[in-house]
């Protein structure tokens, strides 16, 4: 059976409310895939809006539709190098907003028989900058 799409992709992901994401936007010079603001609506990726108000500020950056593979690593090693991370200042601008971040990765395993990829250098990296890597494995 052919599959119609990928088995893996991966998010880079902030949460927080003391900052806009256009501060995060600025930051990383890159345009979010997807932003809200705590009490704001926002726009689905459907294009339609929520039908209820952001519970946290989100900036977020993914790795679908850039990077084809069914393994984990490309796509965490696109979003490293689209962020250009690590980036030194990061870990005490998280502490000082209040900020969470994390990778967090799609895993499509109904075979049952993938292990997901992680590099350990990608998962040191974001442990030290205070982020965290997630599995969302689907069988």
């Amino acid at each position: 059976m052919v599959t119609t799409h990928q088995l893996a992709h991966a998010s880079f992901t902030i949460y927080q409310d003391v900052k806009r994401p256009e501060f995060w936007t600025n930051y990383f010079g890159v345009e979010p895939d997807m932003q809200s603001i705590r009490g704001q609506f926002r726009t689905t990726p459907s294009g339609r809006t929520s039908k209820y108000p952001a519970r946290i500020g989100v900036w977020s950056v993914d790795s679908k539709g850039h990077v084809q593979s069914n393994l984990l690593a490309p796509h965490l090693r696109y979003l490293v190098e689209r962020l250009a991370l690590p980036r030194s200042d990061l870990p005490e601008l998280l502490k000082r907003t209040g900020a969470q971040m994390r990778f967090f990765c799609y895993w499509d395993n109904e075979s049952g028989d993938r292990v997901p990829d992680v590099p350990d250098d990608i998962r040191t990296m974001m442990e030290a900058m205070g982020g965290t890597v997630e599995i969302d494995e689907y069988q």
